[in-house]
């Protein structure tokens, strides 16, 4: 996923505002489903996983209302934010939200927290410079990138207490589940980054 083509053109200085808009938009689409995967998952830990249900609440309170932040960006570069939200993902979002919703749902609700490790640990290892390169060569103003900054440097005590919790993750299911997890949402959120570079 860090080897895609659109990450290395953003380096270079070549990526478009029709680009960042396209990205924004999917993510738009995956974010707004970021709660309500959380509650979902919470209402279906057993007791037994009480401390995991009470770090869900932490993140709820964390992430939510982020999917307006992403249509204020939106808006901000010029992009129709009606439009995203009326308009479907493209195929790999399409894919990972309803994947997701299944694991949870049919398989171990402790997979939320192989999302949770891509998004979220990718994002602190990434977010801010793609930020600044892009506000660099668009010339867009810093509200323009509220959504990618909130989840670069900022983000990096999530990503700590996220590590703590997992070091509390001893059963072998759950850890199974949350491996397969992070391996499906980093193959799609990969395609996804490489929908965004065919957009010019």
């Amino acid at each position: 996923m860090l080897n895609s083509v659109i990450i290395d053109r953003c380096s270079k200085g070549q990526v478009t505002r029709n680009a960042y808009c396209y990205f924004l938009t999917q993510a738009y689409h995956h974010v707004r489903h970021t709660v309500p995967l959380l509650m979902a998952a919470g209402s279906r830990l057993d007791n037994d996983h009480e401390p995991v249900r009470a770090a869900i609440v932490e993140y709820i309170r964390e992430e939510y209302g982020h999917h307006e932040w992403i249509l204020n960006d939106l808006r901000t570069c010029g992009g129709d934010a009606l439009a995203a939200q009326h308009n479907g993902p493209g195929r790999a979002i399409s894919l990972m939200v309803p994947w997701l919703y299944y694991q949870i749902e049919h398989h171990n609700p402790m997979a939320i927290f192989g999302m949770v490790h891509v998004l979220e640990g990718t994002s602190v290892s990434i977010a801010t410079a793609v930020a600044k390169q892009l506000k660099k060569n668009l010339e867009l103003p810093d509200n323009a990138f509220s959504y990618l900054n909130s989840h670069g440097e900022l983000d990096k005590s999530h990503v700590e207490f996220f590590i703590r919790l997992m070091d509390e993750v001893t059963h072998p299911q759950d850890q199974a589940a949350i491996i397969h997890a992070a391996q499906m949402v980093y193959q799609l959120y990969a395609e996804m980054l490489a929908e965004v570079a065919g957009v010019y």
